[in-house]
């Protein structure tokens, strides 16, 4: 299995951006941080097509893991990731890592709470994609 998993949007990045929000704001997800990262590198010269980095959390699944010492190792993957970006081709993707995969390796609270994140997040982009 893949490492990240990367679909085409059927909307803009910024229309798929919002959508996004729209269907996280009915569910226990928050939105801690959106990162536009194509303004970041415009202030340093550098011009790249959109890309607009969605970071969310759902305190009742991350209390699980930071609660438990053995389980902080994984923080670093916190929190979860939403990457909208465009193409120099103009099609809109939706990338994040398949933490399922990773989870499976992990076990035990790791992999339960994960794999719950995973579903979630699947369940809330699975509109905007592009079925084929």
């Amino acid at each position: 299995m893949e490492m990240f998993i990367n679909n085409e949007s059927k909307y803009s990045v910024e229309e798929t951006v919002e959508k996004i929000l729209a269907a996280l704001e009915n569910t226990k997800w928050n939105v801690l941080h959106m990162h536009h990262l194509h303004q970041s590198l415009a202030k340093h010269g550098y011009d790249v097509p959109p890309v607009t980095v969605v970071e969310v959390c759902r305190p009742d699944y991350s209390v699980q893991m930071l609660s438990l010492d053995e389980q902080r190792i994984y923080s670093s993957l916190m929190p979860c990731r939403i990457s909208v970006y465009a193409t120099t081709e103009g099609k809109v993707y939706i990338s994040r890592m398949n933490s399922g995969v990773l989870a499976a390796q992990a076990g035990g609270v790791t992999e339960k709470v994960m794999t719950l994140a995973f579903n979630d997040i699947e369940h809330i982009l699975e509109p905007l994609v592009k079925q084929y």
